[in-house]
């Protein structure tokens, strides 16, 4: 988005990428996931019709189902290099970093082609977040999976453990169990998605569970092996802290947990993608996390060097870094653009789905407010009775003090494109 508008602007823009064009949520994040929960949603409710006299047992074809994947993100992939090339944008392949303040070395892709230095006046970094390892969870090991690496399976796993009860970690359980694997999740705290409120949590974790997802919570995975049956065993144990709270780990465990599984899935979180830039050569300071400090303006402390996206904080949602993509190329072609997020949607693409405008209503109580809430039952609707599924709500947080409205949340299905509403 940055390069694009930009290249609106009229500024002279070169874009450097060491891989697909789109980014981590077009490629092997938002899209891909998002079409494998369709995919896995349509055999699953066809699976599960009988009261509206539907009887159908879908066969899966996970190499077909893969293959419509891949040509969704191919298609937007390909848009994404056709806009940039017909707003006069430069593509070069391959990695940038930093030599000074006002010039960038670029190495390019593929054995014996070399280097290459551009001198700049204005810089944006964008260069996304990549997946947290944990210690003993190496992701080229075969069993051991990301995210992207499990969205691209060739075979159906009898068994997964997830390690990670986020919006990550369910959403994938979610795909995996209705291709019928046997899924457990780990998680350290005591209850999924953190940062949500409860009311808003709980008809994600019953659904996951009528699915067939076991839970254990308040564990770290620490460590996995080999069986001789060709499986591997990943070992668990109890955690330091088990509870949002800072509670502790002995509430919710006791003892080390052994699941035999074939598969492992390590989800539980990204981080940004700043060591590799060589940012202390321009000046460029991040936090203690690696995420480089910005303004309201995508400024980081180098006046006239850029941050956007999951590199510069959290949230690390895609249309979050798009905005300020595009508030970082009008700051340099001289507009008065800046960003603000105070209402920016976002969604976790579970069963049921959860969506939010604003604050939550702990977010709110946090803040200092003393609130109001609102719930409208999903099955009080006849719309969505008629869709046979009606479980969850909508809900309204507000400040008690004047009615003013500080977010709403939406649990349900298709909540991701109700909350615009």
């Amino acid at each position: 988005m940055a390069a694009i508008r930009a290249g609106q602007l009229d500024l002279d823009v070169t874009l450097v990428e060491k891989d697909a064009y789109g980014g981590t949520c077009l490629n092997y994040g938002c899209i891909p996931s998002k079409a494998l929960i369709t995919a896995t949603d349509i055999a699953h409710e066809a699976a599960s019709a009988e009261e509206m006299g539907i009887h159908a047992d879908p066969a899966i074809d996970l190499a077909g189902m893969m293959d419509w994947k891949d040509g969704v993100v191919d298609q937007l992939t390909s848009g994404v290099e056709k806009l940039c090339k017909a707003n006069q944008v430069n593509l070069l392949e391959g990695t940038a970093h930093f030599a000074d303040e006002n010039t960038v070395r670029v190495s390019h892709s593929g054995e014996g082609q070399g280097s290459e230095t551009l001198e700049f006046e204005h810089a944006i970094v964008a260069t996304g977040s990549r997946p947290i390892q944990i210690p003993n969870f190496e992701f080229d090991d075969e069993p051991v999976l990301d995210s992207k690496q499990a969205l691209a399976l060739d075979s159906v796993p009898d068994s997964l453990v997830v390690v990670g009860a986020g919006y990550i970690g369910m959403e994938l359980a979610g795909v995996f169990a209705k291709l019928g694997t046997d899924v457990t999740v780990i998680e350290m705290l005591d209850s999924i998605l953190p940062g949500y409120d409860d009311d808003l949590k709980r008809p994600v974790k019953q659904r996951a569970t009528d699915l067939g997802i076991d839970f254990e919570f308040g564990y770290t995975a620490s460590d996995w092996d080999e069986r001789e049956d060709g499986g591997i065993r990943v070992v668990a144990d109890p955690a330091e802290q088990a509870t949002a709270d800072g509670g502790s780990a002995e509430a919710v465990a006791d003892e080390r947990l052994e699941l035999d599984t074939e598969k492992v899935l390590v989800a539980v979180g990204r981080q940004p993608v700043s060591d590799t830039l060589d940012l202390a050569e321009a000046g460029v300071e991040t936090d203690d996390r690696g995420f480089i400090e910005t303004d309201s303006r995508a400024r980081t402390n180098v006046d006239h060097i850029f941050a956007v996206g999951d590199v510069a904080g959290e949230p690390m949602l895609a249309h979050k870094g798009s905005t300020e993509g595009q508030v970082a190329a009008e700051v340099i072609a001289g507009e008065p653009a800046a960003i603000d997020h105070q209402a920016m949607p976002a969604a976790v693409f579970t069963d049921p789905e959860i969506a939010t405008v604003g604050m939550t209503e702990s977010e709110a109580e946090d803040a200092g407010f003393e609130t109001v809430t609102g719930q409208f039952p999903l099955r009080a609707s006849g719309r969505a009775l008629t869709t046979g599924d009606s479980d969850g709500f909508v809900k309204i947080v507000a400040d008690d003090a004047d009615g003013y409205v500080l977010g709403a949340s939406i649990v349900g299905p298709e909540a991701s494109e109700l909350i615009a509403e």
